[in-house]
């Protein structure tokens, strides 16, 4: 028996064990849920050796000479003085420095992405050409205004209008959430389907 049909086989003995979690929670399934959890950490552990710290650091410094990077390693290092109480502000430090930079890089982000869908919101709705875009402008534009007063709670919603836009764009956001949550339904199922094709088909390679 070849190589490659033992690892089919036991693919799919893991497969139809993990399944096992829809008849009861079982020690098979746990097994090889512990199972799972380790190869994906070796897997982890493998792809940030081979993909980032070699070539971008351990092949730099020992392999072109930049000795600079050994740095890294004492930087890295710091992280563990949190177990040794009387060095661990190093850590604090550490954490405090990473935690500012990963804020600054997540708000660059969040301004990249979200800036020009704001930016983008503003459409025309008196549009002669094409008839649908001027509908879909307005679809938007009315979306978006309804569910911002939904969220507007500086005041009370006593107003009828004011009543109505937030119960229009409250009606949207589930509208949208569905949407949402039927995509992410289609995606799991997208997997079992090729789970289940595999079980079926696997065998036969």
């Amino acid at each position: 028996m070849s190589v490659d049909k033992i690892i089919i086989i036991l693919a799919a003995i893991s497969t139809i064990a993990i399944f096992s979690i829809l008849y009861k929670e079982n020690a098979v399934y746990r097994f090889f849920e512990h199972v799972f959890i380790g190869l994906a950490t070796g897997y982890g552990i493998t792809i940030l050796w081979t993909q980032v710290l070699r070539p971008n650091w351990w092949q730099p410094m020992v392999g072109d000479g930049k000795w600079p990077w050994i740095f890294a390693l004492v930087v890295g290092g710091m992280f563990y003085t949190i177990y040794i109480p009387r060095y661990s502000w190093m850590s604090r430090l550490l954490m405090t420095t990473l935690m500012g930079t990963a804020a600054g890089i997540a708000f660059q982000g969040f301004a990249r992405l979200y800036i020009p869908q704001l930016t983008a919101s503003f459409l025309p709705i008196l549009q002669p050409e094409p008839p649908y875009l001027m509908i879909q402008n307005l679809v938007i534009v009315v979306t978006i205004i309804t569910v911002m007063t939904y969220f507007f709670f500086s005041f009370e919603h006593r107003s009828r209008t004011i009543r109505t836009s937030a119960s229009l764009g409250r009606w949207l956001l589930m509208v949208a959430f569905g949407a949402i949550f039927g995509s992410t339904v289609m995606a799991r199922m997208a997997l079992l389907t090729y789970r289940l094709w595999f079980l079926i088909n696997a065998w036969r390679a």
